[in-house]
This record gives C-alpha cells, sequence and structure tokens, in this order.
C-alpha cells in the first residue's frame, strides 16, 4: 500500500500524510457500506401514469447501528395519464365522499399549491367554505404543485427535473425542450405559427404573454 512505503530522501512528508488521510478514507467508507445489506428489488409504482415513485430497501447488518439511508427512491410512470382519468389530488379527496365529516357527507374537492404544507391532502367541501386536511400526506407521486413535475413522497416535496430525475433542477427552454439552450425556435410577434402545437403552446403560455413562440 501507498502510505506503507518508506520515506526516500526528498519525499515531501505532505505528500505522505495525504497519502494515509486517502487510505483510512477509503476504508472507513468501505466499513460503512459492508454494514448494509445490498439494496432490495423495486417496489410497484405509485401509479400508472402521470409520473409516480417507487421505493428500494435495503437492511442493516449491524446490531447497533448504520450510517446512512435504509430507502430510496425514483420516479416510474412517467407517461401522460388519458384525460378521463383526472386530478391525482382530486381522485384522493373525492375517495373521502363516502365518509361521515362531523356526522355528514360531504363532496370533497382538492385544494392545491398550498404554500405552507403541498403534500398534505386539504380538500374543500363542494358548496361551501369548508376546508379540512383529510390526511397528513397525499400519496406518494402527487404533485407538490399544478404547474411543476415537483412530486410528493413520503410527505415531502421532491424536486423532479424535466428530465424525470428525483433530485434533477433540469428545466425545459422556451422552445419546449428539455436542458435546451433555445436554438430550436424564435419569438414572433403580432402572428400565429401553424406548426405551433397545442401541446408547445400550453407548455409556453408564460412566453406567449410576450409574444409567440414558433418552432423551426
Amino acid at each position: 500500500m501507498e502510505c506503507c512505503r518508506r520515506a526516500t530522501p526528498g519525499t515531501p512528508l505532505l505528500f505522505l500524510a495525504f497519502l494515509l488521510l486517502s487510505s483510512r478514507t477509503t476504508r472507513s467508507e468501505e466499513d460503512r457500506d459492508s454494514l448494509w445489506d445490498a439494496w432490495g428489488p423495486w417496489s410497484e409504482c405509485s401509479r400508472t401514469c402521470g409520473g409516480g415513485a417507487s421505493y428500494s430497501l435495503r437492511r442493516c447488518l449491524s446490531s447497533k447501528s448504520c450510517e446512512g439511508r435504509n430507502i430510496r427512491y425514483r420516479t416510474c410512470s412517467n407517461v401522460d395519464c388519458p384525460p378521463e382519468a383526472g386530478d391525482f389530488r382530486a381522485q384522493q379527496c373525492s375517495a373521502h365522499n363516502d365518509l361521515k365529516y362531523h356526522g355528514q357527507f360531504y363532496e370533497w374537492l382538492p385544494v392545491s399549491n398550498d404554500p405552507d404544507n403541498p403534500c398534505s391532502l386539504k380538500c374543500q367541501a363542494k358548496g361551501t367554505a369548508l376546508v379540512v386536511e383529510l390526511s397528513p400526506k397525499v400519496l406518494d407521486g402527487t404533485r407538490c404543485y399544478t404547474e411543476s413535475l415537483d412530486m410528493c413522497i413520503s410527505g415531502l416535496c421532491q424536486i423532479v427535473g424535466c428530465d424525470h430525475q428525483l433530485g434533477s433542477t433540469v428545466k425545459e427552454d422556451n422552445c419546449g425542450v428539455c436542458n435546451g439552450d433555445g436554438s430550436t425556435c424564435r419569438l414572433v410577434r403580432g402572428q400565429y405559427k401553424s406548426q405551433l402545437s397545442a401541446t408547445k403552446r400550453k407548455t409556453h403560455r408564460e412566453g406567449q404573454l410576450l409574444g409567440l413562440w414558433a418552432c423551426y
């Protein structure tokens, strides 16, 4: 091992100290990882469409405790849901329609974009001002906000990029290209370009406040 070589004349002591520290760090990481069992298989996705979450578990083999996480997540089912599927948060609210609240039945509608706790299930009784937290956590895969890909997992809002990866900060450019540089379209004022699809127009509604984004 490098750290055990005898210092020869002219060998910098600082370099030897660095090798010794690196060796200890490597052994420490190996010891830490050896306390864990292998990661288990991925669970079934929490959703069949619209973007959900799947998890994998591992077991601590130590009699005391292990450093690190025993669960990891990834996104799944990243395909659009059919229009008739409806809103995922709304489905969770309507699931309480058959349950009495304070002795009365209500038709519950979703309350979205809560800035304080976007991952709680808050619903409003239709036709009333009554807003109730029907569950402290929405189901995994529920969008934190209606205009974002970020999703709730285990009650916490997790960042999701346009590449559908957890923790990713990659965003679409003005042309709707994930991690693009904006070179595939141009801004046109005062006219409509037919090659701009309905999907693109919806995606770029903010840009359309200033003009129309036309794809090349």
